[in-house]
């Protein structure tokens, strides 16, 4: 399976303006994805740490570091408007909890691979794509890029593109397909169904 497969499995089985980027805030988002990159790759080679509390840290980094309400609308896309105020807080509460963990799980399949972090390139809306390499022995490597944009003077990510794929997307589409057959509660219920799922399988092992 590929990366970009695994990342979207999860839930298969269920406008901000930024300034342009210069120099100096290109080199702040490439300085933001090395640190959380080597911050959640020394969780996730820590063995002694059982799987639930590396979970846990990990979910942590990622919620300092990403932008899930960007995200969520970003996802939702043209769907995000109609929901109510509620809808939307339940929604960014569950689709939180499953692109951590998820991001988390992959991550983890690869935490003793190198990851090599290999510059960045502007995009003309002032977000910034930074581009890194997962590398093996044992594999091809794979391509990974962090969308980030900036927002309140701090650089966050909103997207991740594996192999070219997007995450965004890749959920978007997906998310679509069951808002129309369940509806906007039908998928955040079903998010929230796979949330306990997995965290109560974490905590058994």
């Amino acid at each position: 399976m590929t990366l970009a497969r695994s990342l979207s499995a999860g839930l298969l089985s269920l406008g901000l303006l930024a300034q342009p980027a210069g120099a100096a805030g290109t080199d702040d988002a490439v300085a933001l994805v090395r640190t959380t990159l080597d911050a959640v790759l020394a969780v996730l080679r820590d063995k002694a740490m059982p799987a639930a509390q590396r979970r846990a840290k990990v979910e942590t980094i990622a919620y300092a570091n990403f932008d899930f309400d960007t995200i969520s609308k970003l996802v939702l896309a043209r769907n995000w408007p109609k929901l109510s105020k509620q809808q939307q807080s339940d929604f960014v509460v569950e689709f939180k909890r499953h692109l951590s963990a998820t991001y988390w799980k992959t991550l983890e399949d690869y935490r003793d691979e190198k990851v090599l972090v290999e510059g960045a390139r502007a995009e003309k809306n002032g977000d910034v794509t930074v581009h890194s390499t997962l590398t093996s022995e044992r594999a091809d490597a794979v391509r990974i890029d962090y969308r980030l944009r900036s927002a309140g003077g701090a650089w966050k990510v909103i997207d991740v593109i594996i192999e070219s794929v997007s995450l965004v997307q890749n959920f978007r589409s997906q998310t679509q397909e069951l808002i129309a057959s369940a509806g906007i509660d039908g998928l955040i219920d079903a998010l929230r169904k796979k949330n306990v799922e997995r965290e109560k399988s974490e905590q058994k092992d």
